[in-house]
C-alpha cells in the first residue's frame, strides 16, 4: 500500500502508479458534485459551470455558512460524503464529457465506473464516513458556488484544499475494484467459517 498526494490539476502520468488500496491526499481543488448536477449534464445537456477537467469531484452535500458581514463568501461547516454507487449510472459518460481524474465518495461503485476510470484514466477514491467536520477543516476556502438554486447539497461548492483525506483508492486507473475484489475473498472466508462452524451446531435442527 502507498501513500501520496495529488495536486490538482491531475494528469494520466499521476495515476498510473496508484492502486486499489492506496491513500492518497489531495491539494488544489475539489467540487461537490451529486446526483442532480450528473443528471443535468448527462441527461439534460446542460454544461457544468466549472472546468473540472484534471479535477476532483466530491460525492457529497455540505453544510456551509455565509460569512458574516460578506454577501458572497462561505465557509465550510461539515462536509460527508454521499454514498457514491447513487452516480453509478451516470459516471462513466460524466467521466468522458468531463475529464474529471478524481472522483471521492462514499462506498464503492460498479462496472460502469470501473469501465470509466480504465478507458479515460480516472480513479474512485472513498472518504472515511463519519468524519464529515474533519474534512471541513482540510478546506481552505470556497472559491465559488454554482447552480444554488438546487439548494445547499446539490450546489457545486469549489473549494480549495490542503491534504484532504485520507482517500483511499477503491478503483484505480486500470479498473480494479477494491470492493468487488474484497466480496469475493470475504465471501471465501464466509463460508470457511460456516463449514467449521456447523460442525460445532450440527445437533441443532
Amino acid at each position: 500500500m502507498m501513500s501520496k498526494i495529488l495536486n490538482t490539476p491531475v494528469s494520466d502520468e499521476d495515476l498510473k502508479d496508484i492502486r486499489i488500496g492506496d491513500v492518497i491526499y489531495l491539494n488544489g481543488h475539489i467540487v461537490t458534485c451529486r446526483d442532480v448536477a450528473h443528471r443535468r449534464l448527462i441527461e439534460y445537456g446542460r454544461e457544468l459551470p466549472v472546468d473540472i477537467q484534471g479535477g476532483a469531484i466530491f460525492h457529497a452535500g455540505p453544510i456551509v455558512r455565509k460569512v458574516e458581514g460578506e454577501e458572497k463568501k462561505f465557509e465550510m461547516v461539515s462536509i460527508g460524503p454521499t454514498t457514491s454507487m447513487r452516480m453509478e449510472k451516470f459516471e462513466k459518460e460524466f467521466i468522458e464529457k468531463t475529464g474529471v481524474k478524481v472522483i471521492v465518495g462514499k462506498g464503492g461503485m460498479g462496472p460502469n465506473t470501473e469501465m470509466g476510470c480504465r478507458e479515460n484514466k480516472a480513479i474512485h477514491c472513498v472518504f472515511p464516513a463519519g468524519c464529515a467536520v474533519i474534512a471541513a477543516t482540510e478546506v481552505e476556502k470556497i472559491e465559488g458556488a454554482y447552480w444554488q438554486d438546487l439548494g445547499m447539497p446539490e450546489t457545486l461548492w469549489v473549494c480549495h484544499v490542503k491534504e484532504f483525506g485520507p482517500l483511499i483508492v477503491s478503483i484505480d486507473a486500470e479498473g480494479n475494484n477494491l470492493f468487488e475484489q474484497n466480496k469475493v475473498l470475504f465471501n471465501k472466508r464466509k463460508d470457511e467459517a460456516l463449514e467449521e462452524l456447523y460442525t460445532k451446531v450440527k445437533f441443532i435442527k
